[in-house]
């Protein structure tokens, strides 16, 4: 029987047997698409070729996708785990043609694939065809000899893709394999075809009109292939499975779950065990491709499937977190086709604990509050919109994960009265998605590369050079000529301007023609074409004039030598704190750098002091940094760190530096070893000093580093100099004393204050009504007063007094300073009939304040002020009289 593994070989292998480039998967967040908030289909990544505004040096490509459905408009979630092939992470295996073959080679493709490479009774196959696509029906009664009856016309759109009103579009023709007549349903087309007989295993999409605005279409000069098969589907095909859920891997997986919490894999809580373990997929991909948990955007959607897959490891019987210790079991599964997968291993686990450990704290609260509200419902009620959303305000439960609860017990949601809610509230937003940020232009700079090619960077070995202005772009049209004043986007065919990447932040310079100049303000790249956004400050630039490009020498080399420090820093972190450190984010500007890194608490004062010697030291070694560009497969073998998310090429900048005994690369002696586009120091040394000037947490589970590099380090470390000069004056001592003297200070100070304390108890405690006989309330002994310079922590100690003075009775004190308190006591033999909390609350509402509480014996309170004090003790008096 072939693993799942196996079978995403054999298809990649045999497409790449047949011309086709074996192309990585993308991440789960688009780089080329702001509409998308995840990717969920093999053709997001081709999108632009498909388009034809971008074009690489392949036409065929095949590639197994990852790809999440849990948002937006391909949201899959409310289903996962009650049915047999939902999943909110799956994978997505598709060929695709762009230009280059059509329908006559797509459809032997994939029959030849399914019946002679992976073995399928061809009599267990049938297809279907847009109605209207004879070409398609003659194809497949000639490829795979298959009848009339066997090929079924569609006329819906089930059977024909488009990507929107206007645009490419085509038919489509979908395979569909017979599990036999013992499962119920029928052939698709058919009344019954919603049964689970006939399952879609492949959907073949051809490419082959542009819809005009109207109505019309015509044949697209270049037609083109795309094509999708979910790997968990043809998995449980070629396994003998009915249930994706019964295939290899996720067997593993639900075993995994089953012996994390104690139960049996096929027991009753089986439903619990699939959603743990299609969920783990899902979040540890997401947290592998850099999404981390929030409460918007990616990181809420991620949330949301990590926090259902919690419920049901509770649901059980799981007494503590779960989900992060299943986490080896799917690295052992998939870590070798997606080796980022262990690469963030630890990172993924922590955020999973982290997270589970958070949501358990909420979620017996909040399911009790489900309990309790369904338990005032008529049998078989909905639940309130109101309801759920105290769910979801309160306690963090999303809608969705409300219903699902619900949905064991045959419940539903009042949606429209949590839609009301909600908008009332207005204090969090349901899971907008606003896309991924990327420019609505791109087609322009893909024009521009396309005529061009990409801009070529000069700024590793010069900071000055010649070149041709390729383009003027004005908002988002190009123009001829831009005259002073004018701010402008100007592309020339090379530059020593480096774009804004990886965390450095984009050069600034100036930009000088024959006719004008222009003043560079920042710079950026967008497929392979670096953007100069400019004011244009003398005279005119206009495009196809030449150049000189010059970057700001002072601004660069504070950046190169942030830059350079960040590395040393991320090394310096990794050792002090271990191998689980990961970069999750930089800023390499002129005045600072930052560095956000994955690790769950604070930095304490030895471990940031360790990290700044470490860099320093090899500050002070001053060893050459070197770079190196080879293949992403050599630069992990020579142990590079890459940053996760990023999408590398088939050439990789590798830099290193430092020298260490036990550090990284071929030699075992460089310290640091990244991959990295940015510029950089030449010798370490010219980093001149690094000083940290924060820790501090940036998210859950990430710390961020703040410091200084240079001048600005040595400014900063002078400037404290001063500050503890200053303060050795102050105190009339050495620097070098200054924490003693502080702490001998701190400590008189503190006897200080703790003998002003006692003074002022022993001074209400001597005189006046502290002394006198009791008032007779009701037959209780009354003392009530009014303390003056008494602090509210003084009054139990006082209270206590006065209880031990009358033996039996009740007390009332009032401090009357900058903030009024008041404190109440009633000796134990009276508690059975009155109440210190009582006493306190008329007492403070006579004053203008509210509430108090504590014991019988004792309670506390606090009010606006003591103007009303002895009306607060004849409320009391009152109360005592009954």
């Amino acid at each position: 029987m072939p693993s799942l593994n196996d079978i995403r070989s054999t298809f990649l292998n045999y497409f790449g047997q047949n011309d086709h480039e074996i192309v990585a998967s993308s991440p789960l967040v688009p780089r080329n698409d702001p509409t998308l908030m995840f990717t969920a289909a093999g053709m997001v990544q081709f999108k632009n070729l498909f388009t034809g505004v971008e074009h690489r040096d392949y036409k065929r490509a095949t590639t197994a996708q990852k790809c999440v459905r849990a948002g937006g408009k391909h949201n899959d979630l409310d289903n996962v785990g009650y049915t047999a092939r939902h999943h909110t992470f799956f994978e997505m295996l598709g060929n695709f043609s762009f230009g280059d073959y059509f329908k006559e080679d797509a459809i032997p493709f994939a029959w030849n694939l399914l019946t002679r490479e992976f073995g399928i009774d061809k009599n267990r196959l049938l297809v279907t065809v847009y109605h209207t696509d004879d070409e398609a029906v003659e194809i497949w009664k000639k490829a795979a000899g298959l009848p009339d009856d066997r090929i079924i016309r569609i006329a819906t759109d089930d059977n024909f893709w488009s990507a929107g009103p206007t645009g490419p579009c085509g038919p489509c023709t979908e395979i569909f394999y017979d599990h036999g007549d013992h499962i119920p349903g029928g052939p698709p087309g058919s009344p019954d075809e919603d049964g689970d007989r006939f399952i879609e295993i492949w959907n073949l999409v051809f490419m082959q009109y542009e819809q005009m605005e109207d109505g019309s279409r015509r044949d697209l000069p270049n037609q083109s292939i795309d094509t999708g098969m979910g790997l968990e589907r043809i998995g449980a095909l070629l396994q003998g499975k009915h249930d994706n859920y019964d295939t290899d891997l996720f067997r593993a997986l639900i075993e995994a779950s089953a012996h994390a919490t104690n139960t049996d894999p096929d027991g009753p809580g089986n439903i619990h065990h699939r959603v743990i373990a299609d969920h783990l997929r899902a979040t540890s991909f997401l947290i592998a491709d850099g999404v981390l948990p929030s409460n918007e955007g990616r990181g809420y959607v991620l949330r949301r499937i990590m926090r259902r897959a919690m419920r049901h490891a509770h649901l059980l019987g799981a007494g503590d977190p779960v989900m992060h210790r299943l986490v080896p079991a799917l690295v052992n599964q998939m870590g070798q086709p997606y080796p980022e997968l262990g690469l963030a291993q630890s990172t993924i686990q922590d955020t999973l604990l982290s997270e589970e450990t958070r949501f358990r704290q909420t979620l017996d609260r909040g399911l009790r509050l489900l309990d309790d509200e369904l338990s005032r419902l008529p049998e078989g009620g909905e639940l309130p919109g109101a309801a759920a959303f105290k769910l979801y305000d309160t306690f963090g439960f999303p809608l969705d994960l409300t219903q699902d609860a619900l949905r064991e017990k045959g419940r539903a949601v009042d949606t429209a009265g949590f839609d009301v809610a909600m908008q009332e509230q207005k204090t969090r937003a349901r899971a907008a998605w606003a896309g991924s940020g990327e420019t609505a232009d791109a087609a322009i700079w893909f024009d521009l590369a396309e005529r061009h090619g990409a801009t070529e960077f000069l700024g590793y070995d010069t900071e000055q050079t010649e070149g041709q202005i390729l383009a003027v772009i004005a908002g988002s049209d190009p123009i001829k000529t831009a005259k002073k004043g004018e701010a402008v986007q100007i592309v020339t065919n090379q530059t020593p301007f480096y774009a804004e990447s990886g965390g450095q932040v984009g050069d600034t310079g100036t930009l000088s023609t024959a006719t004008g100049k222009a003043r560079v303000i920042d710079t950026r790249r967008v497929a392979g074409v670096v953007i100069h956004f400019s004011e244009v400050t003398e005279g005119e630039i206009s495009s196809g004039s030449g150049a000189v490009l010059t970057v700001d020498h002072d601004r660069r080399a504070l950046i190169r030598g942030n830059h350079s420090a960040t590395h040393l820093l991320n090394e310096a972190l990794r050792g002090v704190l271990g191998d689980h450190v990961a970069q999750r984010g930089s800023l390499n500007a002129p005045d600072r750098l930052r560095f956000d890194f994955s690790h769950g608490k604070g930095l304490t004062l030895a471990e940031i002091a360790e990290v700044e010697r470490q860099v320093n030291g090899f500050i002070r070694q001053n060893a050459p940094v070197t770079t190196r560009i080879m293949t992403p497969d050599d630069a992990r073998a020579l142990g590079a760190q890459a940053l996760f998310g990023e999408k590398y090429g088939d050439e990789v900048r590798v830099v290193s530096m430092g020298r260490a005994d036990t550090g990284k690369g071929s030699d075992g002696q460089t310290w640091s070893v990244e991959l990295c586009g940015g510029t950089h120091v030449a010798q370490t040394g010219e980093i001149g000093l690094f000083v940290a000037t924060g820790d501090s947490a940036s998210s859950a589970g990430v710390r961020r580093i703040e410091a200084l590099t240079g001048a600005a380090a040595l400014d900063y470390l002078m400037g404290q100099d001063r500050r503890l000069a200053d303060t050795a004056i102050a105190l009339k001592s050495q620097a070098a004393d200054v924490p003693d003297r502080v702490r001998a200070l701190l400590e008189e100070r503190k006897a200080l204050a703790n003998e002003v304390a006692q003074l002022r108890r022993d001074l209400a405690m001597s005189g006046g009504a502290a002394q006198d006989a009791p008032k007779q309330v009701n037959g209780v002994n009354f003392v009530a007063q009014v303390l003056n310079g008494v602090s509210g922590k003084d009054l139990p100690g006082l209270i206590d007094a006065q209880k031990a003075r009358i033996g039996s009775g009740a007390v009332l004190l009032i401090a009357a300073g900058d903030r009024v308190a008041v404190a109440a006591g009633v000796t134990d033999d009276l508690t059975g009939r009155l109440s210190a909390v009582d006493l306190v609350r008329v007492a403070v509402e006579q004053m203008g304040g509210r509430g108090g509480g504590g014991r019988p014996d004792m309670a506390q309170g606090g009010a606006k002020d003591a103007t009303n004090a002895d009306a607060a003790i004849s409320a009391a008096e009152t109360l005592l009289k009954g």
